[in-house]
């Protein structure tokens, strides 16, 4: 049995924040991508199997991060999953070859997400296996967006602003794993393994203050974890959308290896698992002891 098994039904909302007994830092969590509530209707309009759609989940990756709340931070997470909506996009990044009705004008259907079937609701999983059986109205999409994307972004937003306003500044971590092997869309040698354990996405210094980011990475660094910077995974839609330095928010993304601690074919977690979730957990211990707000610890650490 998965310990983290997909869900069928679920009384529960869409996406929550879990919340600390006591707010005591200016870090903010968010995992858009951990959600494993996969409907009847959804599965049954799919071409694939529930084990093929989880193949976009980053499973578990909320409670890899669960200690953000035991020090004094909320997390924010989906539950519904990624391969029904994948709030790390634009509001309508909508691909025309999914819907059967024309798109509106003010749908973005150009970007390379949308090209590679990646949109806001996504065409394809993992190796390019398409989800559904055909296409799909453009009112499941406009519904979709209501009912998940945009409470999502109402609740992130919520939280970053009431940091701001506890604190003068957020630090938003964004959290994600990713796949052991990339496409080099070479076909005598189709994959690559990625050679990091964790990589560190800031937008090449432009959305984080790079102190912090030096911080998250030194910090995984020192207990002994291959920490890459901005490749292959620079940073999403929530990092560039929400960083705003000028306005004292700063956001981070974090991308954990798959093959750390999870059986990329059975999605079960291997023994590394505790120990991963672990130095997590002392990772967030150690940047919300030191209040970001002061800014000179953080540039001390870089120097």
């Amino acid at each position: 049995m998965q310990a983290f098994p997909a869900e069928a039904e679920y009384a529960g909302p869409l996406c929550e924040a879990i919340e600390p007994e006591r707010l005591t830092s200016p870090l903010v969590f968010s995992s858009p991508h951990s959600g494993r509530v996969y409907a009847e209707d959804f599965l049954a309009a799919s071409a694939l199997d529930l084990q093929s759609l989880r193949s976009s989940e980053d499973v578990a990756v909320d409670d890899l991060f669960s200690a953000a709340t035991i020090h004094g931070a909320p997390l924010l997470r989906a539950n519904f999953p990624r391969a029904f909506m994948d709030v790390n996009r634009e509001p309508y990044e909508l691909d025309p070859k999914l819907f059967a009705d024309p798109l509106p004008d003010y749908a973005n259907v150009r970007s390379l997400r949308v090209a590679s079937g990646l949109g806001t609701i996504a065409r394809v999983v993992s190796e390019g296996r398409p989800i559904y059986r055909g296409r799909l109205p453009l009112a499941e999409a406009l519904a979709r967006i209501e009912s998940c994307y945009k409470p999502y972004h109402a609740m992130l937003e919520g939280l970053l602003a009431r940091a701001v306003e506890k604190y003068g500044i957020v630090y938003l971590v964004d959290c994600h794993s990713m796949p052991s092997r990339m496409p080099t869309g070479d076909a005598r040698r189709p994959y690559e393994p990625v050679n990091a354990d964790f990589v560190i996405g800031d937008r090449h210094g432009s959305t984080c203050d790079p102190a912090f980011s030096h911080r998250v990475h030194s910090q995984l660094a020192a207990m002994g974890y291959r920490v890459a910077r901005n490749k292959p995974y620079a940073g999403g839609y929530i990092t560039t959308s929400y960083a705003s330095r000028s306005r004292k928010r700063h956001a981070l993304q974090i991308e954990v290896n798959r093959a750390l601690y999870l059986d990329e074919a059975t999605l079960r977690p291997l023994p590394r698992h505790e120990k991963v979730k672990a130095d997590l957990s002392r990772l967030i211990a150690d940047i919300a002891a030191e209040f970001p707000g002061s800014g000179s610890n953080w540039r001390t650490a870089a120097e």
